[in-house]
């Protein structure tokens, strides 16, 4: 058997991990798109690194698009097999991946405008509509805690990762010369103190580990709380310097919490008399599925419904729809909080609002979670004092500032709590993913310290043997 490590290699993006069984049989766990690479991005999301029509089975670990968003491209080159996820995964994963190949149907025409200037052929989306709707009707569910067969010799079972709504960490029992082998796969590991979800579950043994290692040198204790760090930024940029408040946050998980604390604010009468605006179709369509699941809510949240039957809404909350409508908010004189995707400030409306407004200084720009180095947030959290969107550079006189404390991924406490359910004698290797290098070097000291013998950290197509 082996193990192929095709995205999310020594990078936090495009998560795309291949078992090759000895019979040649194919499983993949993940197939996510790489974001905010730079000039690099488009080439790494046309190779897979491997043959689209030779896989077999596909089981995603959650929604967001670093891990489900080139699931329509491996169904248009060629994958027949189903999809399996959590119900909720299925529910967001559908809309993200629609979402996401109008963003490349949008961008594409201003592509083909410049290359029929330079008489040049036109370029192609890596998928379309199409290709998003045919991979969404591929989807098969499989709920949390339940140990499901593919065939005689695969079986799998789904335990909640805490990350977001339907997320979760993937353990395979694999059959083969009369031996069975258990691997988890983490996919993105929440927080044991999240704000909405419950805590990521423990699990049964395994013999190989592939775990996500985001902030495996981060404590996000060190952090101000959530909602004290909001009000600041708000009371600072809209009541003080009476200016606008650009939040750019991820449409799956981000935006809900950071609605969720600003809700919190209101039934404390703290909430300052602005108007908020979620700007963001996408966002608005995630926050409904996240209400169709209170179910996997933690028990603070429960606590709050009990008092107030929507948690995500509150006074002076608006969801805008309509390209004009987006278009609107650059207009407007009063101070406002704009939350708007995309979360690293790559694509979306988020970046024409930052385009509008980076140059005031009167404004602020606060960036809700993790961004590529290359990125457009990444750039702004780097301290860059000019950056370039689309194809104008721009002063950079907003103030810049980041919350720390809602991240989604689990800190390296976390991180090494999801691993304390194993016997450390009984694991032969621990596989680091989804991180950058110096953190994971970081990390994977700790695992070590922690008493596992073997911690790898593989590099992009490395293909390891196992047993």
């Amino acid at each position: 058997m082996k193990i192929a490590f095709h995205g999310a290699a020594q990078t936090v993006t495009g998560s795309k991990h291949l078992v090759t069984l000895d019979n040649g049989k194919k499983i993949l766990l993940d197939c996510g798109m790489f974001q905010g690479m730079g000039d690099q991005t488009d080439e790494l999301n046309k190779d897979f690194g491997f043959n689209a029509g030779d896989i077999n089975y596909v089981i995603l670990s959650h929604a967001h698009i670093d891990h489900c968003g080139l699931l329509p491209k491996l169904v248009k080159d060629g994958y027949k097999g189903k999809i399996f996820a959590t119900p909720a995964t299925k529910d967001l994963a559908s809309i993200l991946m629609e979402d996401s190949a109008g963003i490349q149907e949008n961008d594409i025409k201003f592509v083909n405008k410049r290359l029929a200037l330079e008489g040049l052929p036109n370029a192609q989306p890596l998928y379309t509509t199409l290709d998003a709707l045919a991979a969404a009707d591929r989807f098969e569910t499989v709920e949390y805690d339940t140990w499901f067969a593919i065939d005689e010799n695969i079986s799998f079972s789904y335990t909640d990762a805490g990350h977001i709504i339907g997320s979760a960490a993937v353990h395979l029992r694999i059959t083969e010369n009369g031996k069975q082998t258990r691997i988890t796969f983490s996919g993105d590991v929440g927080r044991y103190r999240d704000i909405i979800l419950k805590s990521p579950a423990p699990f049964d043994q395994a013999d190989y580990i592939l775990i996500e290692s985001t902030y495996g040198n981060t404590l996000h204790e060190q952090f101000h709380p959530t909602t004290d760090a909001l009000l600041e930024w708000i009371e600072n940029t809209c009541l003080k310097k009476k200016g606008k408040l650009i939040m750019p946050a991820f449409s799956v998980g981000r935006t809900q919490e950071i609605l969720y604390a600003l809700n919190l604010l209101s039934l404390e009468n703290k909430l300052p008399a602005v108007d908020y605006y979620v700007d963001s179709p996408l966002s608005t369509k995630a926050t409904e599925i996240l209400k169709r699941y209170p179910q996997y809510f933690n028990e603070s949240i429960q606590e709050v419904l009990k008092k107030d039957k929507d948690p995500f809404d509150f006074p002076g909350l608006k969801f805008t729809t309509s390209v004009d409508d987006s278009k609107r908010l650059n207009y407007l004189k009063d101070p406002c909080v704009i939350i708007s995707a995309s979360g690293m400030a790559e694509a979306g409306r988020v970046k024409h609002h930052i385009s509008n407004n980076i140059e005031n200084s009167r404004n602020s720009i606060l960036l809700t979670g993790y961004c590529e180095p290359h990125s457009l947030g990444g750039r702004l959290k780097n301290g860059d004092k000019e950056v370039r969107i689309f194809g104008q550079w721009h002063q950079v006189n907003a103030e810049v500032g980041q919350i720390r404390s809602m991240s989604a991924h689990g800190d390296y406490n976390d991180l090494l709590h999801f691993l304390e359910c194993q016997d450390v004698t009984k694991v032969k290797k621990v596989f680091l993913v989804h991180g950058e290098p110096d953190v994971q070097n970081d990390f994977r000291q700790k695992v070590l310290d922690k008493g596992f013998k073997n911690v790898d950290i593989p590099i992009r197509h490395q293909e390891i043997v196992i047993d």
